[in-house]
Order: C-alpha cells, then sequence, then structure tokens
C-alpha cells in the first residue's frame, strides 16, 4: 500500500477537506495563516552522499515549498530530529538555518532526540497576503502551467553529474507562489512527487482532469528527448509549481513559466491523448 492509498482510509475519520492539500488554513491575524509538517528518512529521502548540512538544507527546503505552492510567505519553522549520532546535529542545524535564512524566515526551534535512523521532522507556517491557493480550485479549461525546468532533480539522481545540486539543495519558489496567487491562479501544488503523480493530486482535489502534451513540457536540453520526458513526467525531487490560471487571465512576467495543458471534465490524466500511468516518488507500505 502505498502513502495516498494509506491516506484514503483515513479521510472518513478526520474528513476528506483535510487530506487534500499540503497545508491547513487557518483564520487570518493578521493575514491568513497556512501550516505543513513533513517527515524524512535517510534511507528513503536522502540520497547517498548527501552531507550533514545538505540534509538539514533540503529537509527545510520540503516545508518551504508547501508553503510556496500555497502562494503563502514562510515565516517560521521548527525542526524535530531524530538523531542516530549526535555528532550530526551540527551540521544539519547550519544547513536548516541556511535555507530556512534564504528564504526570508526565521529558525525558532524544534526537538532532538535519538533513534536508530536519522529522522527529521520539519514544521513550518507561512503568511498568506492573498487568499491561499489550493489544488481544487480547477475548472474545466483552466491553462496548466509549471515553473521552470523539469527533471532536473531525477536527472542528478540517475548519473548526471552537473544536476546533483538540483536534487540535494532544492529552492522553493517562494516569489513565484506569491506572485501566482497574486496573479489568480486557481489551484497550486509543488512538484516533488512528480508531475504525473501531482495531476492526479489535482484530479482528486478537484473532481477534473487534465491534458498534457509532451512537446510543451519544459524538460532538460542536453540530455536525450525521450530520457529528459521521462524525467520532466514521473521524477521526483523538483519543486518546481504546478498551476491552474484562467485560459485569458495574465501570468505575471516575473514567473518563468510553461503552458503544458488544459483542465478537462473527464476525471483522467492524459498524455498526447493517452492515459498516463499512475506513477512518480511513492512512499509505500508492503
Amino acid at each position: 500500500m502505498d502513502d495516498r492509498q494509506l491516506l484514503s482510509g483515513i479521510k472518513q475519520q478526520i474528513g476528506r477537506e483535510n487530506c487534500l492539500d499540503d497545508c491547513a488554513i487557518l483564520p487570518p491575524s493578521p493575514y491568513q495563516l497556512v501550516l505543513t509538517t513533513d517527515m524524512l528518512h535517510e534511507t528513503t529521502d536522502f540520497p547517498v552522499p548527501m552531507t550533514d548540512y545538505q540534509i538539514g538544507w533540503m529537509s527545510m527546503a520540503v516545508t518551504i515549498s508547501d508553503i510556496a505552492a500555497m502562494g503563502a510567505e514562510p515565516r517560521f519553522l521548527i525542526m524535530a530530529l531524530g538523531l542516530d549520532r549526535e555528532e550530526r546535529l551540527s551540521g544539519i542545524v547550519a544547513g536548516a538555518d541556511a535555507c530556512v535564512r534564504a528564504h526570508g524566515a526565521s529558525y525558532v526551534g524544534g526537538d532532538i532526540d535519538f533513534h536508530s535512523e536519522l529522522t527529521i521532522v520539519t514544521t513550518g507556517i507561512g503568511y498568506a497576503i492573498h487568499p491561499p491557493v489550493t489544488r481544487g480550485g480547477c475548472r474545466p479549461g483552466d491553462c496548466i502551467g509549471v515553473t521552470g525546468t523539469l527533471g532536473r532533480a531525477q536527472a542528478g539522481l540517475s548519473g548526471y553529474d552537473e544536476y546533483w545540486n538540483s536534487l540535494i539543495m532544492p529552492m522553493p519558489r517562494v516569489r513565484e507562489g506569491i506572485s501566482l496567487a497574486a496573479g489568480n491562479a486557481t489551484a497550486m501544488m509543488d512538484i516533488s512527487d512528480g508531475l504525473i503523480l501531482s495531476l492526479y493530486d489535482l484530479l482528486d482535489a478537484s473532481g477534473f482532469g487534465s491534458s498534457v502534451r509532451s512537446v510543451d513540457l519544459p524538460v532538460i536540453p542536453d540530455i536525450p528527448r525521450t530520457i529528459s520526458e521521462e524525467y520532466a513526467l514521473f521524477g521526483g525531487g523538483d519543486f518546481e509549481l504546478l498551476f491552474t490560471i484562467r485560459e485569458r487571465e495574465a501570468i505575471p512576467e516575473t514567473v518563468p513559466y510553461t503552458i503544458i495543458g488544459k483542465i478537462i471534465q473527464n476525471p483522467e490524466v492524459l498524455v498526447d491523448g493517452r492515459i498516463a500511468k499512475r506513477s512518480g516518488y511513492l512512499h509505500s507500505w508492503g
């Protein structure tokens, strides 16, 4: 059973609306607040040979990216560390603090404990000046866009060394997320688990499908096209933004984006007119 299947089993217990987005939307004070948390483990989330500094950076980046995907500004982050060796603390905290500072937020505390495998839980609070953008707001006819170039993290993991830093020290699209929220994006999330899996998540939240054109994907230009398309569609770890916007709505000039398709009425995810396999980065149980 993978993590999305496991999640479906508790939707009746805690409410389906609490299972659709990466952040909980809290009452404004004075802004609307968004809250998110992530858990990472060494064997599944930190590829060798990442340094402790890079592990700390990535741990905060995944949470900051979730805040960015709501169109919010990260403000306060905390980190709980289950350390396998106490000497790792300094490097991890240094990397985490650098990532938080790089995105204009504050690292305000956390917890430390022993664990047989390095385990890190990060929690972040963001301020949303504009209404937060959830996954469920898209409608048929909306354009589907992505920021940046897709597949770089997967390329780094697959042996293309020039893309290694894209994998281990991602830069969440905070400014772009805020601009898209201000520019009336109808739905948004980050692409940490891969584009196709993210489109299936949009389908789950909205009830509407998507149709993507592979020729329009912003792929890595300097590796074979068949490989770069596979990485762009199914590779995880990019932390770019997937967003939807009304067809005639202007997209802010400060956002580096590519329009790759449209939201459709039928509840299916299509690539070049064919149903895409539901594949990407999944945590699995059994």
